[in-house]
């Protein structure tokens, strides 16, 4: 399963910044839906495009592997 870590990246960027940033403004600066991004930081198993996860690295200036990790399924 892929695990997305929308909300870690967020909170290291925010402490960088010294300031909030909410997922409206990452939206706007994305171009990504509000819900989407939502749905990438706290649903278990989502979906997501390889075009959404380019415009986080890009917004985020990081790896793809910041934002998302592989963790094995238990059998």
């Amino acid at each position: 399963m892929i695990r997305f870590r929308l909300k870690e990246v967020i909170a290291d960027y925010e402490f960088q910044a010294g300031r909030r940033i909410t997922l409206e403004a990452i939206a706007k600066d994305t171009g990504i839906h509000r819900t989407t991004l939502s749905k990438i930081a706290g649903v278990r198993g989502y979906n997501t495009t390889t075009d959404a996860i380019g415009r986080l690295c890009k917004f985020f200036d990081c790896p793809v592997e910041r934002l998302m990790e592989y963790i094995p399924e238990e059998k």
